[in-house]
């Protein structure tokens, strides 16, 4: 783990597997990144695997798992897209069994919270033999810095079909220090972490923490689910993306995610970052500065 305010690492009450290789698989996405930096910071020795790492991973390429597991004690797994998309559970099932064969001993999942595809996927996991840890979540704060929704921030107009619906929208850092204590210390091995913010809010709230952050207006307005995946389609975005957002807001956004979890305090022992202190340190980063 590491301190959010000092930015240094906090001492493991547990250690587990120190010497150990951790795989990193999706090492350049938004948790996958963090729980690296994490890792290493703490002295760990890790494996960085993603299409463009130096342990080149392709989920499209089970050819290639073989050499990249190769040596592992420990990974923390996530799979890109999306969990939900066609061809996920058989990629994961694949994947842990090569696991399992290669002698890996620990794996935690970032799940999807309210997906019945993710919760599948869980379930191989758990049966795997090995120590296990699920970390459970949905929309992350990041995605309005990193993600699919930065753009419009930046253009002060926050245009998805979601309507009046509560997200407890979660923060990418609070995901990856429970993901790493997950990986590191005792304790964790058969825990499901459904992991959230301290609150529900609708994305127009997020727009005006957003608002209340940088100083000028961002709005939030609704459109019709089939303007969105339109345009979605007119911009040229990929076929797979547009699969997966058509999919998350016709189906995740009906109410099932609006209730809080508490995996971020049973995980770390305290409470997890709130939305409008995201903003605030995006905010002083510049992440939303506009281009002179």
């Amino acid at each position: 783990m590491f301190d959010r305010k000092t930015a240094k690492p906090a001492a493991s009450r547990h250690p587990v597997n120190q010497n150990g290789l951790i795989l990193v698989v999706g090492a350049t996405g938004k948790t996958g990144r963090r729980v690296a930096e994490g890792l290493m910071r703490l002295g760990h020795a890790v494996r960085l695997a993603s299409r463009d790492a130096a342990a080149s991973f392709d989920w499209d390429k089970p050819a290639g798992w073989a050499a990249v597991l190769t040596g592992v004690s420990a990974v923390y797994l996530t799979f890109a897209p999306d969990l939900a998309v066609p061809g996920a559970t058989e990629a994961i099932t694949a994947f842990v069994g090569m696991a399992k064969t290669a002698g890996v001993g620990r794996i935690v999942l970032l799940s999807g919270r309210g997906e019945d595809e993710a919760q599948a996927a869980e379930r191989i996991v758990q049966a795997s033999g090995m120590d296990w840890t699920i970390v459970r979540a949905s929309w992350f704060n990041q995605n309005f810095t990193e993600g699919e929704f930065a753009g419009m921030v930046q253009a002060s107009e926050i245009a998805l079909p979601a309507g009046d619906a509560l997200e407890p929208f979660v923060d990418a850092n609070d995901i990856a220090e429970v993901a790493i204590a997950a990986l590191t210390q005792a304790g964790h091995a058969g825990e499901v972490y459904d992991v959230t913010g301290p609150r529900l809010m609708s994305f127009a709230a997020a727009a005006a923490e957003i608002s209340a952050a940088t100083g000028r207006a961002v709005r939030f307005v609704d459109i019709p689910h089939e303007a969105f995946i339109d345009a979605l389609v007119q911009s040229g975005a990929p076929e797979g993306m547009v699969w997966l957002l058509d999919y998350l807001f016709a189906t995740v956004l009906d109410g099932r995610n609006a209730r809080l979890g508490d995996g971020v305090e049973r995980a770390l022992g305290r409470k997890p970052v709130d939305f409008l202190d995201f903003a605030h340190d995006a905010a002083g980063s510049g992440a939303w500065s506009l281009a002179a």
